[in-house]
Formats: structure tokens, C-alpha cells, sequence
């Protein structure tokens, strides 16, 4: 029986992994998919991610891959996590939102991050540089304001549809971020749940910092992290192995492969540097049963004192990714219309 704080929110954001033997108009079709599944299954929310030039993401266009997911559901609220505001032109953004905002009202959410591309050639494809992130809580402050009027940075210039509507934003944060986010008085989006210390030392940065705003009255805190379950905890930890491996990959190779299923991982010959990485991207993951996974949640939000918790798993399967949803749901109480 689930005893989490009345309010708690669930949701999810999902990252449009490619999977091997398949391509990336499928894995975005995918993403879609798992929405309504997400939507039945009862989940607050249904984000995607912002990546460019990674061979296992073909998220690359988060505004638009938000639009056809709205388009896909009726209820369920949609939005990114993020656009990472280093890579664009503020008021792009707040055209683009505004322009989600005026096709599905009350429905849409502005995650934004402070990432800039994967890469030295991405990001110079971008005509962008490592140094746009120390620009962060500046353009952070003019996209705000081409909502509200009050932007100073082009002055006689309004963004159209965005100013006065009213898109939750919400900071996408690690270390430095959460004191953005605070002065800001925005919600804060931040993981993960392996690294518990650091994570409650910047919720608390962000808390003890938090300056109301127009935007939100006190903080909200949402922690991200991927969560995986089965019958078995042995089959929860199974779901974890392709993007482990996928991870292990990138830091040896440089190279960020499509998920490949468990079973060949397992026959893959790994060097010394190869395991380690493997090993420990699966350590520290909340993963079980329903029982194991909404005891360990349970305690992720007692201790962080969250006020939503954001699902960001990845794996080959797309049966079981639906299956670990599903099961997730059930366990910490959420309703929704029946799932054949």
C-alpha cells in the first residue's frame, strides 16, 4: 500500500532512444506511443529531451516532438526536459511555446536546461561555444520576459503569440543551476536519485535561496531518475543493462549507440575500462518489484521532500519499458482508465 504525501506527482520524460535494427522516425513514433500509454496509465506528465548529433537519440527538435505528442493525448501535460536555452535565441523559444500554449491551453510546460551540444563540431554546427552556458540565468531572464512584456534586450520588439500567456517554466538543474532556478523563483527539475548527498545539498541550496516570483509562489521541486520494475527484481535489473551498456560505450568509444538487447550484451567481450563503466551505470538505480520500487520512492521523497518525481528509463524492449510504467503506476496508487 502506497503512503506518499497527498499530491505527490509521477511523470515521465522520455529521451526518443533509437534501438538497434531500427531507426530514428521510428524511435520518435515511439516516443508518441509511449505518451497515450503514459496518459492511460495515469502520469502528470509527458516530456522529451533535446539532443543533437547522438547516434542512439533522434530527439533533436524538443517544440515540435512536444506538439505531435500533444496532438496524440488529451489530458496528460506536455512539455521538455528540456530546450536547452544555450543552443537558441530566447525569443525563438518563447515563440515556439507560445505558439504550444495557444494550440493546446493549459496543457504545456517550458523545461529549460543549460547544455550546450554533445560535441566540439555540434556545437560549432549550432554557432554555439561551451562559454553560452555561463549565459544561462541571463537568457533564462530574457525568455521570462517575452512572456510577461518586460524584456529589456530588444526593446520595441514583442514575441508573438508568447507575450501574456502564462507557460510554466521550469529549470532543469545540476550543482550551479539550482541557485539559478532559486533566484529566478522557478520550479526546480533535478537528478539523480544514485547521487543522494549531492542531490539534497543543491535542493537545499535552492530552497534555502528561493525568491518568489511571478512564476511560483514557493519552491517545487522535481527529482528525475530512472526507476525500472518487473516481477522480479532480477528482470527490473535486466531493463537496465541496454542503456548501461549504451553509456559504457560512449565514455570508451565517444560513440553513443543505439540500445542493444541484454541478452547479446551479455556475450560482449568488455575491457577493464569497458566493465567498470558498465558496472557502475548500473549501480545505485531505483529498481524491483512494485513493492521494492514504491518502498525505495518512498523514501527518495521523504528525504528530498519532492513534490513530483520524473521517470527518465530507457531499454530495448518497448513491451517492458510499457510493462515498468504500468507496473510503476500501480505501485504508487496512480488511477487511470483501464490498460488491456
Amino acid at each position: 500500500m502506497s503512503t506518499f504525501p497527498d499530491g505527490i506527482r509521477f511523470s515521465v520524460l522520455d529521451r526518443s532512444r533509437i534501438r538497434e535494427g531500427e531507426d530514428a522516425p521510428q524511435a520518435l513514433r515511439d516516443t508518441v506511443s509511449l505518451a497515450q500509454d503514459v496518459e492511460a496509465f495515469g502520469y502528470h506528465r509527458f516530456w522529451v529531451s533535446e539532443h543533437h548529433g547522438v547516434p542512439g537519440v533522434a530527439g533533436s527538435a524538443p517544440t515540435v516532438l512536444a506538439a505531435a505528442v500533444a496532438a496524440a493525448t488529451s489530458t496528460i501535460r506536455v512539455g521538455t526536459g528540456g530546450v536547452m536555452l544555450p543552443n537558441h535565441r530566447p525569443m525563438v523559444v518563447a515563440e515556439q511555446f507560445g505558439v504550444l500554449e495557444s494550440l493546446f491551453p493549459g496543457r504545456v510546460d517550458m523545461g529549460v536546461g543549460r547544455s550546450v551540444g554533445f560535441t566540439d563540431g555540434v556545437r560549432r554546427a549550432l554557432g554555439r561555444d561551451k562559454d553560452e552556458a555561463d549565459r544561462f540565468a541571463e537568457q533564462l531572464d530574457e525568455l521570462l520576459g517575452w512572456f510577461t512584456g518586460a524584456q529589456t534586450a530588444h526593446p520595441q520588439v514583442r514575441a508573438r503569440p508568447a507575450e501574456g500567456l502564462r507557460v510554466p517554466p521550469f529549470v532543469l538543474a545540476t550543482g550551479e543551476g539550482a541557485g539559478i532556478a532559486a533566484a529566478a523563483g522557478l520550479p526546480l527539475v533535478i537528478g539523480d536519485l544514485r547521487g543522494r548527498d549531492r542531490l539534497l545539498a543543491a535542493i537545499d541550496t535552492y530552497r534555502t535561496g528561493f525568491r518568489p516570483s511571478l512564476w511560483a509562489a514557493e519552491p517545487y521541486v522535481v527529482v528525475a531518475g530512472t526507476v525500472a520494475v518487473a516481477a522480479s527484481e532480477e528482470e527490473a535489473r535486466r531493463l537496465l543493462v541496454p542503456e548501461a551498456w549504451s553509456l559504457a560505450d560512449s565514455r570508451t568509444r565517444g560513440v553513443f549507440s543505439p540500445l542493444a538487447p541484454p541478452e547479446r550484451i551479455e556475450g560482449l567481450p568488455m575491457s577493464e575500462k569497458q566493465r567498470g563503466f558498465f558496472a557502475s551505470g548500473l549501480e545505485g538505480h531505483v529498481h524491483g518489484t512494485e513493492e521494492q520500487v514504491a518502498e525505495a520512492l518512498e523514501r527518495a521523497v521523504k528525504e528530498t521532500g519532492a513534490q513530483e518525481v520524473l521517470v527518465t528509463t530507457s531499454t530495448y524492449d518497448r513491451g517492458a519499458l510499457r510493462d515498468s510504467y504500468r507496473r510503476l503506476a500501480r505501485a504508487v496508487g496512480l488511477t487511470g482508465p483501464p490498460v488491456a
